[in-house]
């Protein structure tokens, strides 16, 4: 078997969970069949694609620019201009495409080489209205090539039960039989600490964190979904003596930019003991940060899943996080964290409809867990335990290729 994937995002341009899924799959699918992924930001090194010798598969990994001609177009219109270049390019028995950036490519490839279309659905558009902000009128062309290749995909695989949800919400027109859900994924050996001369630990004193003290992190991009805003405005009401590291980069426009920003100093000037690190860090650095931190936290108002749970259970942290989207198919209440109950207006949006009370709530789950360290720490364990056992790659990518077997 022959599978295109195309994708925005693939090592070693990686900024979100997309990304981190579609690395990890397309990795271990090549154990098994052949995988060519085609992705944005420009050409590949070799190392980037893997032969498994004594394997059934291979990984070819190909990268495209914006052309030339559209490089001072909207950011639409530039994604339109490589998947163009994709879908010529696409030479096998179906393609697999993952995220809006290359639903065009997708579509566009199903219908010239007469080949099965599969889609990944990551986020939906219709919920992430925010990214007009940053699109503008290329919001309407985004959506719109969403729309298209999922209403005519062979099959759209969902990452949990609520984005299957979702997805017939947003997108009625589509058979539901055609919507399986296939979850995201850990590889629970990338996780583990480091050594303890391994320099990764020196993030804790280029950025001033002290070790001793009780720390709560967050990770992510500065993106609405993320709910980081609330997160800035919960953390006024928990313990003083708690440290939070902010893990968080990448903003989608200038004025969420500016929003996080004068939130955050106000919470220093208030609170203090708040170190935010304007970057996504390496992912060694990263797992020293999980590996030091006494819980997580998780404040998103849409999360399909929500890899970085994940990434933190496999790391041993508690997680809180808000019970939305696929959030509480991952972490379980009182189990492996604390789930923050959030109603929310159903206008695309997902803002909460009582927003004091999701705050406050989200500070009370947090204050639960710092204060008893004993409990957090059986609750790391746990999460440890159901991310290693019950979210690994190779179930994922056997549950993927039994979805590419039932279309071909």
């Amino acid at each position: 078997m022959k599978v295109d994937i195309v994708t925005r995002e693939y090592p070693p341009h990686v900024y979100g969970g997309a990304g981190v899924h579609v690395e990890e799959l397309s990795r271990v699918l090549a154990e098994r069949i052949d995988v060519t992924v085609r992705a944005f930001d420009g050409p590949r090194e070799p190392k980037d694609a893997t032969a498994f010798s004594g394997g059934a598969g291979s990984l070819t990994v190909v990268g495209y620019n914006v052309p030339d001609e559209l490089s001072r177009a909207n950011q639409a219109l530039r994604t339109f201009g490589v998947d163009l270049q994709m879908a010529n390019d696409v030479h096998s028995d179906l393609v697999h495409a993952h995220t809006w950036y290359a639903c065009l490519a997708g579509r566009l490839a199903q219908q010239l080489h007469e080949i099965p279309l599969i889609v990944t659905a990551h986020s939906l558009e219709p919920f992430r209205p925010w990214k007009r902000e940053q699109l503008g009128g290329g919001y309407n062309l985004s959506s719109w090539a969403e729309r298209d290749a999922y209403e005519h995909a062979d099959r759209v695989i969902a990452v949990s039960d609520g984005m299957r949800s979702d997805i017939l919400t947003a997108y009625p027109r589509i058979d539901p039989d055609k919507v399986v859900v296939v979850h995201n994924g850990i590889t629970i050996e990338d996780f583990t600490a480091p050594a303890d001369d391994d320099p990764a630990w020196g993030v804790f004193d280029r950025y001033h964190i002290d070790r001793t003290k009780p720390t709560l992190l967050f990770v992510g991009r500065i993106t609405r979904q993320k709910g980081l805003p609330y997160l800035l405005q919960a953390l006024h009401f928990i313990d003083a003596g708690v440290q939070v590291v902010l893990c968080a980069g990448a903003p989608d426009t200038p004025q969420i930019a500016s929003e996080v920003k004068s939130a955050f100093e106000r919470l220093d000037e208030s609170r203090g003991n708040i170190i935010w690190i304007e970057r996504m860090l390496p992912r060694k650095e990263l797992s020293a940060l999980e590996h030091g931190a006494d819980a997580f936290i998780c404040p998103s108002i849409y999360e399909p899943l929500g890899i970085v749970n994940l990434e933190a259970m496999a790391c041993g942290l508690p997680v809180v996080a808000s019970a939305t989207g696929g959030i509480p198919e991952v972490v379980q209440d009182g189990r492996t964290g604390y789930l923050v109950p959030v109603d929310q207006v159903h206008d695309g949006t997902g803002t909460p409809t009582h927003p004091d009370e999701f705050i406050h709530d989200m500070a009370d789950a947090i204050n639960r867990v710092m204060a008893d360290p004993e409990r957090a720490r059986r609750m790391g364990r746990s999460g440890f335990s159901r991310a290693r056992d019950e979210f690994s790659w190779e179930t994922i990518a056997d549950k993927t290729i039994d979805v590419y077997s039932s279309v071909l």
